[in-house]
């Protein structure tokens, strides 16, 4: 009788929370958290991002094969090595009403200028020059030459300075010029948006789009499978095989520009001892998490950034599973009995799994760790002000240039949240990534990359375990939608059949 009730309530639950019918003008899309902001100049984070990409346009755009391509500029010039002059696309409209104009471009990027989250993009431009109504020059110090990639990253969206400075909440009432505008959010739950008719490109055929935030990965895939959403993002490992075998589902899996990793805060005692950090990697067997958190869909990582990344070091060095020497490096470090510390992680699933199977291996080498789960904002505002000692992060090399997979989460003017939450500081490796950014020429920034990887690997102020694979389940009523390898998705050419 017990097993006939459970039956009969999954049986409402599915006839409640299905779409009786299909809304071709409707998509709903699941994700596992919520944004943090919808200000781009604020929130580079992965949920936040997924949503704002539908709301903003840049200067320049990647495309889903990371080409450069026009977004609110329809052409640019490189003048020299420090000069580049950008045409601006006539009749642009903000969501607002007004006309997108050069002076827009400069207000947006002098304001992600004072921004500490987006700083890190636009700190080698010196100045930016109206030329007149459509036409924008940009000087930077010396040579930059991530440029035009920094600038095609979504934080680089262009704002109207109009809507940013009537408004006392702009991050939860985002203007920009894309295809879909911003209705509504419900803080915690949803976030809305409907299509922009007067958008300058090739409008959606899609009105509504619903973005919903769902922590438990399993709950999802529930969510999916009753037809309540069209689109899921990051599916769990666990939950991939019953949706391959679903025939009303399709899912597709392409490898990303993301890793996960492990966070060591060195101004923290004991991790100030790199002996300490080299030993948490000898403890950490790597084919634990590869194999039962992602199920073999990641590939074991021996640098901060991937094989897709201009500037990968295949040559660094690697950590083996080696509890022994992990124990020799805590007692020549003077902690013989080894000690207590903490991981803290969001509420993600895979990072909750990832910290309960290092929480095991580290007690084999007598360090004993409580785990502590935190809401994603918290989160992400406790790790930037250094508040914890080891935690579980990811990256996403957005622009695939090494300068964003580096300097961010390794330069010293970047402790905290533009991506350095290590606290890590290397005068040497402060030297090099400058270098890197300042050449424009590809050769010598690669070694300069190249030597990076090489000090920070040795040195460890954060353990890349795998680099991962992007999955996206969809219905299989849902055609035109395209992966990305940095897990941002644009929507505005999806349509339900």
């Amino acid at each position: 009788m017990k097993k006939l009730f459970l039956f009969i309530l999954m049986l409402l639950f599915v006839a409640c929370g299905a779409k009786t019918e299909v809304n071709k003008d409707k998509l709903v899309v699941a994700q596992g958290a919520d944004a943090r902001s919808l200000d781009p100049h604020k929130a580079i984070d992965t949920p936040s991002v997924r949503v704002y990409l539908q709301i903003y346009n840049g200067l320049i755009e990647k495309d889903e094969n990371m080409n450069i391509v026009p977004g609110v500029a329809k052409s640019w010039e490189i003048i020299d090595d420090k000069t580049t002059i950008f045409h601006l696309k006539e009749g642009i409209k903000f969501h607002n009403g007004e006309t997108l104009k050069a002076e827009d471009v400069k207000y947006s990027l002098e304001r992600m200028k004072e921004e500490p989250t987006v700083a890190f993009l636009v700190t080698e431009i010196e100045r930016v020059d109206v030329v007149d109504d459509l036409t924008v020059k940009i000087i930077t110090k010396q040579g930059f030459g991530p440029l035009l990639s920094h600038l095609s990253h979504p934080g680089a969206a262009i704002l109207n300075k109009k809507a940013v400075e009537n408004s006392d909440n702009y991050g939860q009432e985002p203007v920009g010029t894309g295809p879909f505008k911003f209705e509504k959010w419900i803080t915690g739950d949803e976030i809305t948006l409907v299509r922009n008719d007067e958008y300058f490109g090739e409008k959606p055929e899609i009105k509504t789009i619903v973005f919903k935030a769902i922590p438990e990965g399993t709950n999802k895939t529930i969510v999916l499978e009753t037809k309540e959403v069209d689109i899921a993002y990051d599916i769990e490992a666990t939950d991939i095989n019953g949706i391959e075998k679903n025939p009303n589902l399709k899912l597709i899996i392409e490898k990303s520009l993301g890793n996960s990793y492990l966070t060591i805060n060195t101004t923290k005692k004991p991790f100030d001892d790199v002996r300490v950090r080299q030993a948490l990697a000898y403890a950490i067997n790597i084919d634990d998490i590869k194999n039962v958190v992602y199920e073999g869909l990641a590939e074991e990582a021996n640098s901060p950034i991937g094989p897709m990344v201009f500037g990968y070091n295949p040559d660094v060095k690697g950590y083996e599973y080696n509890p022994e020497k992990a124990k020799k490096l805590l007692a020549e470090a003077g902690y013989p009995d080894g000690f207590t510390t903490s991981i803290w992680v969001n509420d993600n699933n895979a990072r909750k799994d990832i910290a309960t199977i290092i929480q095991a291996q580290l007690k084999e080498i007598n360090i004993n760790t409580d785990i502590s789960i935190l809401e994603w904002g918290s989160y992400l505002d406790k790790t930037a002000k250094g508040e914890h000692s080891l935690s579980i992060m990811g990256w996403v090399t957005v622009t695939g240039d090494a300068d964003y997979g580096l300097f961010p989460v390794f330069h010293s003017t970047s402790h905290g949240r533009p991506g350095n939450r290590s606290f890590y500081t290397n005068k040497k490796v402060d030297e090099l990534l400058t270098k890197a950014r300042v050449s424009v020429n590809q050769n010598e920034r690669e070694k300069y990359y190249k030597e990076v990887q090489k000090i920070v690997q040795e040195e460890l102020p954060i353990y890349t375990f795998v680099n991962l694979a992007h999955n996206v389940a969809l219905q299989k009523n849902i055609e035109g939608f395209k992966m990305n390898s940095t897990g941002y998705y644009d929507l505005s050419g999806v349509k339900i059949n």
